[in-house]
């Protein structure tokens, strides 16, 4: 099955009807030449979640990542403003940075080129060359917006519009502007990009794959499809009376916002629940059809939780994530075999989200093509 075959049946699975949700084959998930073409497509083209802006609160502060082969640096400016630049020296393209840290300057450490939080070249040593123009060998920078405490960014050359107001509209109420950074960590799921999308995305597994963890707080028959729209979805794991209060949170919460968790994607690569009183965060880089970097971070609003607390909520959502990652790592191997050929989805509270995520990357992927025969 080629990538016309994909794209022909991605397109076909997004027309079923309302009543008749269906999956995609294994193809969509493990082959190379398709997740090449979406590296060109969806995910270039997309707004992505890099982290939290108060993992660098003061000028000089930053971290480094990867959007598919961009090296970036998200770093806040003498002037205060987070700025995301390429970690790519403009004279032979050695790495500026890794991992994260403080400078007053980003040195490169091949030939001592420096340069500004805001990506002016300050020094170029012993160069003498003719065409050398300083003003010419700045770094890269790409779009950012902020929004709910994160730093988003996009690699494409004409980013697609950001807002989504009725997102904004759900999670208005948990103040998320008023959570701050307790926990952030990094590391490598086996897994394709989509598989941890959709699986973050669904209640369906709850009971099942979270029995100890979660099923005591959001039980699979709890679930409730949430709104959605251009470029996100969401759905309401809803408490049930029997489990103990997760905290207050914003006063302007309503008592069935405090006794659920929100979950929303913001497409293509961030997933996160908003509870009262904790936001967790997966930003997801994708490296190969069978490869994520992920990235999680846990906030928590104002001042409401003690430290034994928070304690226990990082302890746990990293179980959490060890028991999604065992599943979807195994999935992985089993989408290779030829017999996963797609199969029926389960109802609008259960996999509403997975279908809404599918209707979209039908769309991003059909006006993909458009531009592809537009071009020739």
């Amino acid at each position: 099955m080629g990538n016309q075959a994909i794209s022909m049946l991605l397109q076909q699975i997004a027309a079923c009807q309302n009543d008749r949700p269906w999956g995609m084959p294994g193809r969509f998930y493990t082959d190379p030449d398709w997740f090449a073409h979406e590296c060109d497509t969806v995910l270039r083209h997309g707004w992505h979640a890099l982290g939290r802006a108060d993992e660098i609160p003061e000028p000089g502060d930053y971290f480094c990542a990867t959007i598919l082969n961009e090296p970036l640096i998200a770093v806040r400016g003498e002037d205060g403003e987070v700025r995301v630049l390429s970690n790519v020296c403009r004279h032979r393209g050695m790495p500026l940075a890794e991992g994260r840290g403080k400078v007053k300057r980003f040195l490169c450490s091949y030939h001592a080129w420096a340069y500004g939080l805001d990506g002016v070249l300050l020094r170029a040593a012993r160069m003498q060359n003719a065409d050398f123009d300083a003003r010419t060998c700045r770094l890269a920078g790409f779009e950012v917006r902020l929004w709910n405490g994160m730093i988003y960014t996009s690699v494409a050359d004409d980013p697609p519009p950001f807002e989504a107001p009725e997102l904004d509209a759900l999670l208005a109420p948990y103040e998320p502007g008023n959570f701050h950074l307790v926990h952030v960590a990094e590391e490598e799921w086996k897994c394709n990009w989509k598989s941890l999308v959709e699986n973050f995305m669904e209640g369906y597994h709850l009971s099942v794959v979270h029995p100890e963890t979660l099923h005591g707080y959001t039980p699979t028959g709890m679930a409730k499809k949430g709104p959605s729209g251009a470029g996100f979805t969401t759905y309401l794991a809803n408490y049930p009376d029997s489990a103990e209060t997760r905290g207050q949170g914003a006063p302007g919460l309503s008592e069935a916002e405090r006794r659920r968790s929100t979950l929303f994607a913001r497409f293509p690569t961030q997933v996160a629940s908003q509870a009262a009183t904790l936001l967790v965060t997966l930003s997801i880089f994708p490296r190969a059809a069978d490869r994520i970097w992920v990235k999680w971070s846990m906030a928590a609003y104002g001042d409401e939780l003690d430290e034994d607390t928070i304690a226990q909520r990082i302890a746990l959502w990293e179980d959490v994530n060890r028991e999604d990652r065992e599943k979807l790592e195994k999935m992985q191997t089993a989408l290779g075999s030829k017999h996963a050929i797609g199969g029926p989805l389960a109802g609008e509270d259960y996999e509403g989200t997975v279908r809404d995520f599918l209707n979209w990357l039908a769309v991003e992927d059909r006006t993909a093509v458009k531009l592809t025969d537009g071009a020739r």
